[in-house]
């Protein structure tokens, strides 16, 4: 960091340092001494005469609660993403303030990550598609999901088979950053976008794995269609929302997971295997390989006209248990909780802490939202896995590294 600071305007720093410490009432005296500096030091890097360190600085932006990156940035503020959500749709039973705290709360961490890119030089790769159109005259929103869906499932080389970890799909080969906070129970998620951050996810983490694989696809669909619009998925028995964009983003979701062809192949071997036509247990096996919900299996078994529709809802109305059955089954769970943070992230948080002069312990547990001793121990875990990744034939090389690919 100490790199950039030589090539910022100390007046300009200086101001920004001075209005941040007025602005939240600490003294001139006390912030000397919070750095171990005269108070002439702080008299002298207020007034750009005295450039400050990176190591003050630090300590600085931990003392009056600023960002480094906002501190350091001569020409602007990232815009806030929170504002596109003022006015949440209507008919929906949550507040506007919560759904406000919500869209803050995606902010926070998406500006986190960015600043942690700032600090240790390593920018994420966007690597998003032009905008698709989903309202086309004489095609419906249904189709133009299943379409977009395959244009998609193309573009990333996944071809028609299921996926195993969207979420490290979408932030490595999209660029997106991904949260799994705890929301309000009836939210899905939530999306929104700028040009600074990018595209920003939140997932409902209280929800069940599958419930939240379907939640992030689903906002991925408004990602690759209503780009600037910001979005929240609301979850209830009815369902998602009906205006278009919602029932584009659904489909969206139902073809981005569960593609015709690749379902219909693979419950075909399924049949073939035993020759007695479609069994519950098939159907059971299918959602836990393409990592959906068993409803949602079931659905889309009817929607391809697989299974008669209303079969779902004719096998709840007798009683079917799906988790119990998958345990007579012996079918372990495929999906397990995200963690709220990518790892991504928290490796780069290790990284700034690692710099020779890189942030403090203090501000390394805020970045990670966890008390210091919990954050100690995450550092000894991702330091670990960075040795096993040595000890494995990686080469550590620094994070922000450009790799160069022979032509």
């Amino acid at each position: 960091m100490s790199h950039l600071l030589d090539q910022l305007n100390p007046r300009i720093i200086g101001e920004k340092l001075r209005i941040a410490r007025t602005t939240c009432g600490i003294r001139q005296e006390d912030a000397a001494e919070h750095i171990g500096v005269a108070r002439t030091t702080i008299v002298a890097m207020e007034k750009g005469e005295r450039r400050v360190k990176a190591r003050e600085l630090q300590l600085l932006a931990d003392l009056y609660g600023n960002s480094i990156h906002d501190l350091m940035d001569e020409e602007k503020k990232i815009v806030a993403l929170s504002p596109q959500f003022r006015s949440p749709p209507k008919g929906l039973n949550l507040a506007a303030d919560e759904i406000f705290h919500v869209a803050q709360e995606l902010e926070e961490f998406a500006k986190d990550y960015h600043e942690l890119e700032s600090l240790t030089g390593s920018q994420m790769v966007q690597r998003y598609p032009s905008v698709y159109r989903y309202d086309i005259p004489g095609v419906s929103v249904e189709l133009r999901g299943e379409e977009i869906a395959g244009e998609e499932r193309t573009r990333l080389g996944l071809g028609d088979a299921p996926i195993l970890d969207l979420r490290g799909l979408l932030e490595d080969s999209v660029g997106l950053r991904i949260f799994y906070p705890e929301l309000p129970s009836q939210v899905g998620g939530i999306y929104a976008f700028n040009e600074e951050l990018g595209g920003c996810i939140a997932i409902n983490r209280k929800h069940p794995p599958a419930r939240a694989v379907w939640s992030l696809a689903h906002e991925y669909g408004h990602f690759l269609t209503t780009r600037t619009s910001a979005d929240v998925s609301f979850w209830d028995e009815q369902g998602w929302g009906r205006n278009m964009a919602e029932r584009f983003a659904d489909a969206f979701a139902r073809n981005f997971l569960m593609p015709r062809s690749g379902v219909n192949r693979q419950l075909s071997e399924l049949v073939a295997l035993h020759g007695k036509g479609i069994t519950a247990a098939d159907i059971l096996i299918l959602s836990q390989n393409f990592r959906v919900s068993t409803e949602a299996m079931f659905r889309r078994l009817e929607e391809l006209r697989r299974l008669p529709s209303g079969t779902w809802d004719n096998l709840i109305a007798q009683k079917f248990k799906p988790e119990q059955a998958k345990k007579t089954l012996g079918l372990q769970p495929a999906l397990q909780k995200e963690p709220l943070l990518p790892l991504r992230y928290r490796m780069l948080a290790k990284a700034a802490f690692d710099l020779e002069d890189g942030i403090t312990e203090s501000q390394f547990s805020k970045y990670l939202h966890l008390d210091l001793v919990a954050a100690r121990q995450e550092l000894d875990e991702l330091r670990a896995a960075s040795d096993k990744r040595s000890e494995d034939g990686f080469i550590p090389f620094d994070i922000g590294t450009r790799i160069l690919v022979p032509a």
